[in-house]
């Protein structure tokens, strides 16, 4: 009997965890904003009905779409781009078993195959709204929350209840080889009992090409949490199994053309603010004797697992020598325990404790062949703080790169090889052409402070993309944002944390799913190399005619007024893009 209690209480906890954590199927939470009602709903003239929508809307799962009906879609695309289509499905009856496919593209006796085309139902998550921006959200019921399209799903069928809507996300990823020309081919959807419905899709391929997104200029830094795949894969830190587990997640990164390496060598530098805490990469230990021993097993498994599995070989940012509670962890062999350490930048105990890690972990560096793109990174720190970690950071090994991702200061400027400031700040026009002529990086960010541009489950989808040109037209070398997977405790269905507006702490969803975020922000890295590629040519052409309309274009994109009213994000990223494909 013992033995059986056992087993039901195993089988019972599995599937408890199953739930908790869905990866395949799962339901939706239940949306209690007002929607349309069955007599809406009945006044369809069909049962179900299927027509193109745009990109640029997050179509609301229980009201009946407002869509002209259009059953062709016309897309442009250079060489090497990834283009978005989005399609709705809306029905006042059940569905079950509803899948999607695209047939392959065909132009003459050339074609785009089925392996460059993917299909994705858009699921719907849970939002809440601005409010404060980066504020105390304890009680979810204080603001008000919706249901959102967002999550890109991989499961190939999925049941469509009646009076609901239900979007459909295609990509398609033209292959470089592709010849010029109009290709075409059909969205089918298909459902029990229900008779196959088509749409018309013809992706225009330009005689241009794109760079694969590893050899992109554009310095894309969103920060990743391995933390959070191990607790929700529910597998042992830096098994096997987390990292099969983070590599198609991370894969999706270098796919964006991901830089940089998130790599954290202390206990919570970031004193635990997200779901899943960061700990140390890099255990230290203090000897009997007073001297100091290093393991970099774990640092060295993430870097590797980085570059050779994940493709993302760029700068390994290691965070942090300034955390948000100056507590500084270490294994003590005397009493057999961690311990901390409790100094501030400035202090004799801060300088003994970082200037002898630092030391070590250049030699381990160097030795690793990893030296010289590996940065010591900080983030909103104060700049006197900074100075100090600085003075720390040159007295070990002055050739070591230094990071921060905060406010500029003019005195500390020239310190670090890579700045990346606060949306609606600016750098000097002399110090950003200085650093860029010295191979220096200079980025911004985005985070909870800003209402508009944003990534929020509630944004607008083009602001993802208005975001990524920015820095384009800010003069920047690219855009960073401090999570990507930083994931709430129900991510697949609920986007709201603790603190900070809905969506704030993630992009991509456990899976790995994709969302209409981020695939609307890699849409705006491409738009910036698609400008990148062009000045250069125009430039050299000498069209200074077609490079001035150009520039003007780019430079509505400077917009840093964060407590003005905001652009139109949509109507902005399609004048920029009709204007980049008539080149």
């Amino acid at each position: 009997m013992r033995t059986f209690a056992l087993f039901v209480l195993l089988v019972c906890g599995l599937s408890c965890f199953a739930e908790k954590y869905p990866l395949k199927e799962y339901e939706e939470l239940t949306d209690t904003k007002a929607h349309d009602g069955p007599e809406v709903w009945a006044k369809m003239s069909a049962p179900v009905s299927l027509s193109w929508g745009s990109t640029d809307v997050r179509y609301r799962k229980l009201d009946v779409p407002d869509v002209k009906k259009t059953t062709r879609l016309q897309l442009k695309a250079w060489k090497g781009e990834r283009v978005n289509a989005q399609a709705v499905l809306w029905t006042k009856i059940g569905l079950t078993d509803v899948s999607v496919s695209v047939s392959e593209l065909k132009c003459g006796s050339s074609a785009i195959p089925q392996s460059a085309i993917s299909t994705h139902f858009v699921r719907y998550v849970m939002t809440d709204e601005f409010g404060k921006g980066c504020d105390q959200r304890p009680d979810k019921t204080k603001l008000d929350s919706s249901l959102v399209a967002d999550v890109l799903d991989i499961n190939k069928t999925l049941d469509v209840k009646a009076c609901s809507t239900r979007p459909l996300w295609v990509k398609v990823w033209v292959p470089t080889d592709a010849k010029a020309g109009k290709y075409k081919g059909t969205l089918a959807v298909s459902a029990k009992d229900l008779k196959p419905m088509k749409l018309q899709i013809e992706v225009n391929v330009l005689n241009r090409t794109l760079p694969e997104p590893k050899d992109w200029v554009y310095y894309l830094d969103l920060w990743q949490n391995p933390y959070a795949v191990a607790r929700y894969h529910q597998v042992p830190l830096w098994s096997r199994a987390h990292f099969d587990a983070m590599r198609p997640l991370m894969k999706m990164l270098a796919d964006a053309g991901q830089r940089t390496v998130t790599a954290s060598i202390m206990h919570k530098p970031w004193n635990g603010q997200t779901e899943d805490h960061f700990d140390s990469m890099v255990t230290r230990i203090k000897k009997i004797d007073g001297t100091w021993s290093y393991d970099y097993t774990v640092f060295d498994k993430w870097v590797t697992f980085m570059m050779d599995e994940a493709g993302i070989d760029g700068m390994i940012c290691c965070y942090t020598m300034i955390p948000w509670a100056l507590k500084f962890d270490y294994y003590d062999q005397a009493t057999n325990r961690m311990q901390f350490i409790e100094a501030k930048p400035g202090d004799k105990a801060y300088a003994e404790y970082w200037g002898a890690f630092l030391k070590d972990f250049s030699r381990h560096l160097r030795s690793k062949g990893w030296f010289e793109k590996t940065a010591i990174s900080m983030d909103e720190r104060p700049m006197e703080a900074m100075r100090e970690a600085i003075k720390v950071v040159k007295e070990a090994d002055p050739e070591f790169k230094i990071t921060l991702a905060g406010n500029y200061h003019a005195e500390i400027q020239e310190d670090l090889h890579y700045l990346c400031i606060p949306f609606g700040r600016k750098f000097p026009d002399d110090v950003l052409a200085s650093r860029k002529s010295k191979g220096q990086i200079s980025t911004y960010y985005t985070c909870c402070t800003e209402a508009f541009p944003n990534t929020f489950t509630f944004s607008d989808p083009a602001e993802a993309t208005w975001t990524a040109i920015h820095a384009t037209a800010g003069n920047y070398e690219g855009y960073l944002r401090w999570a990507v997977n930083s994931w709430t405790a129900d991510p697949l269905r609920d986007s709201r944390f603790r603190t900070w507006p809905a969506g704030d702490t993630y992009s991509i969803y456990p899976g790995p799913r994709s969302s209409i975020r981020f695939e609307r922000l890699v849409e705006g890295i491409q738009d910036c190399e698609k400008i990148r590629i062009l000045r250069e040519e125009l430039k050299a052409e000498g069209a200074t005619g077609k490079l001035k309309r150009l520039d003007e274009e780019v430079a509505g994109f400077r917009f840093e007024d964060i407590a003005g009213s905001k652009p139109s994000a949509s109507e902005m990223v399609d004048n920029l893009e009709e204007l980049l494909n008539s080149f």
